[in-house]
């Protein structure tokens, strides 16, 4: 512009300014689809190779670019086309001295509007259909991923190659990979320890001759705090054992397992009743337990067929009921005691009932089974449990046992399941 004011006298505030800013203008959408095709190889790189894949620490929003854009190519193109209108109009005022006619100033002026909005349209074009590539590259990474994820595979995570909203998303999608890969591994290992505690309990009830025996277990989660289990014991008497860890899930089932492990050691060496071994097993569990504050609540009950008589004891758990059909009648087997894991020199005591008449059923469950309510927050209750031992009191162990259950999940409706479940019924043959 000085060289041309200076050697041809060129108008510098019509002309040089229309050369000043038309080479700014092309500079400006040049150096955007510069920028536009860098970040076009940036985004193939990463998709390419390993790449950061954390959300951008520093956010560029898409709409500010867009609204920087928009104003700055509307100040530029408002500013060519006013500055080439000023021009044509001082032009216009000179043509009659010029000797050019009319027609032939207004098709210049035509003329040279329309080619500079065919060049200022030609490259707005040309930076669309670059952004488009890029986002083309931007959804369809993006969309690869997530489809692998909709399969099961966990395997890809999206390069975050762009600091705007799709760096974003990009981001927080690997967060959320991150996350599922982290849950498998937790269900993996909540099947495992659920397989696991299924092998602790009973798959089958003893064959013991004068008993009919059925339990089960319904646990809310994967796994529970719930154990139920028969022992063998010395001179052919037989140990029913139910019991219930604080609270549920896997912190329970753990506990539980401690529990378990040394009561079935305790068991070895059985001797002199429930209340010496449930002693023992308070000592050791209390000591590994006391400062986590969880306990356990059991109920042990001893079956001696040729002494006929039942011993149990109560480590802070829920009775036991004894149903003669006969009678009619309804014994709880009841007594004092102290939940184990609580106090390590507790001493438990045990109790006796001395006969029972034949087809006499004896129930024991954990507290799921009586506190189980409704979609109306009403809890199933003891009076429930024991209408429905008087209607099946005559049939076997495990027809009571499944219609126990069956009442319990029709009463529950669509309530959720809270707690754990654990149910033994003992036919006295």
């Amino acid at each position: 512009m000085t060289y041309n004011h200076l050697i041809y006298d060129f108008p510098l505030i019509t002309s040089g300014l229309k050369l000043v800013l038309g080479c700014a203008v092309a500079g400006f959408f040049i150096a955007l689809d510069m920028a536009l095709t860098r970040e076009r190889t940036v985004i193939r790189s990463a998709m390419a190779s390993t790449w950061d894949h954390r959300p951008p620490q520093r956010l560029y929003s898409m709409t500010r670019k867009f609204s920087l854009f928009a104003l700055t190519a509307t100040v530029a193109v408002a500013g060519v086309i006013g500055l080439i209108l000023a021009g044509d109009v001082s032009w216009l005022a000179k043509i009659e001295r010029e000797g050019i006619s009319p027609g032939e100033a207004r098709l210049s002026i035509v003329s040279e509007v329309f080619f500079v909005m065919a060049v200022l349209l030609a490259w707005i074009v040309n930076l669309v259909f670059s952004y488009s590539k890029n986002l083309k590259l931007l959804f369809s990474n993006e969309t690869n991923v997530l489809e692998r994820v909709t399969r099961g595979d966990l395997s890809k995570l999206v390069p975050v190659a762009t600091n705007d909203e799709f760096g974003v998303i990009a981001g927080h999608t690997n967060l959320m990979i991150h996350g599922l890969r982290h849950r498998l591994k937790m269900i993996t290992a909540l099947r495992l320890a659920e397989e696991l505690q299924q092998r602790f309990l009973p798959k089958n009830p003893p064959d013991h001759p004068g008993l009919q025996i059925s339990g089960t277990s319904v646990y809310c989660d994967e796994t529970g705090g719930d154990y139920y289990d028969y022992l063998k014991l010395p001179r052919g008497r037989l140990g029913v054992v139910v019991a219930d860890s604080a609270d549920h899930g896997v912190g329970s089932a753990l506990h539980m397992t401690t529990a378990r492990a040394f009561l079935l050691s305790g068991a070895r060496e059985y001797n002199d009743g429930p209340a010496k071994l449930l002693t023992g097993v308070n000592r050791f569990l209390t000591r590994d337990s006391v400062e986590t504050g969880r306990f356990v609540t059991m109920f042990f009950l001893e079956i001696d067929l040729r002494a006929r008589t039942l011993k149990w004891v109560r480590a802070g758990h829920d009775p036991a009921l004894l149903y003669d059909p006969g009678k009619d009648a309804f014994l709880e087997l009841n007594g004092e005691g102290m939940a184990l894991g609580v106090v390590e020199d507790f001493r438990f005591q045990e109790y006796t009932h001395e006969g029972w008449a034949p087809g006499s059923v004896v129930v024991v469950g954990t507290d799921g089974l009586y506190e189980t309510c409704n979609p109306a927050r009403e809890m199933f209750g003891r009076e429930r449990l024991r209408e429905i031992i008087r209607s099946h009191g005559t049939e076997s162990a495990e027809t009571i046992q499944k219609v126990i259950i069956d009442t319990l999940r029709t009463f529950r409706g669509d309530a959720p399941q809270e707690d754990d479940i654990t149910l033994v019924v003992v036919r006295l043959l």
